[in-house]
């Protein structure tokens, strides 16, 4: 039987604070910026997602967020795959994450995680990746709700981690989706309000 590899505590809290800056970086308020559609944090719900990028009406803006947004998280899993062991690789995806959703280049208000999360998944295991994207891709075209999408297929990634074997994702599975509900606690106030915004709306 092979021993299980694991990282020291240094190596640790170096890819931590890697995955920590990596995730931080504010791609939805570049892109914003970049393309002259001023601040995404002057409008909407001020977020700096995919999502609210879309309320300025540029769909490519909002494509180009996502597709970085979650380039992070490919990135970051990747990246600590290569050279360190699995132990740092969920504690990076971790901390990219947290970064991502509480940057300190914007004070602690970043995104709510979603692309990242998404991206996270296809490179911790392709198949839940998939199944996660695809979920959220269903939801979204019935309910027109990217919350509620957001909610429903991050939620099931644990479920999925444990369907197709890979039981030793399931806690980080669990982490990330109950920071991606804390997260959407003002999304989900709305929906059962019947107040939350649908794709594609300005406000």
């Amino acid at each position: 039987m092979i021993p299980e590899i694991t990282t020291s505590a240094g190596g640790l809290l170096l890819w931590a604070a890697i995955g920590y800056l990596i995730g931080s970086i504010p791609f939805g308020l570049l892109v914003s910026k970049v393309m002259g559609l001023g601040d995404v944090r002057d409008i909407g719900s001020g977020n700096i997602g995919a999502t609210n990028v879309l309320r300025t009406g540029s769909k490519g803006a909002a494509a180009l967020t996502l597709l970085l947004d979650g380039g992070k998280g490919v990135l970051v899993v990747l990246l600590t795959r290569a050279f360190a062991a699995e132990d740092a690789v969920q504690l990076a995806a971790l901390c990219a994450f947290l970064g991502h959703c509480l940057p300190i280049w914007l004070g602690f208000k970043g995104g709510k995680g979603v692309a990242t999360h998404l991206g996270m998944m296809l490179a911790l295991f392709w198949p839940v990746g998939v199944l996660c994207c695809l979920t959220w891709l269903i939801v979204a075209a019935i309910s027109r709700y990217s919350s509620m999408a957001a909610l429903i297929g991050t939620g099931f990634a644990p479920g999925f981690f444990l369907l197709l074997g890979q039981r030793e994702l399931i806690v980080l599975g669990v982490i990330l989706a109950m920071l991606i509900y804390w997260r959407h606690g003002a999304n989900i106030t709305r929906l059962r309000a019947g107040t939350e915004p649908k794709i594609g709306r300005k406000a």
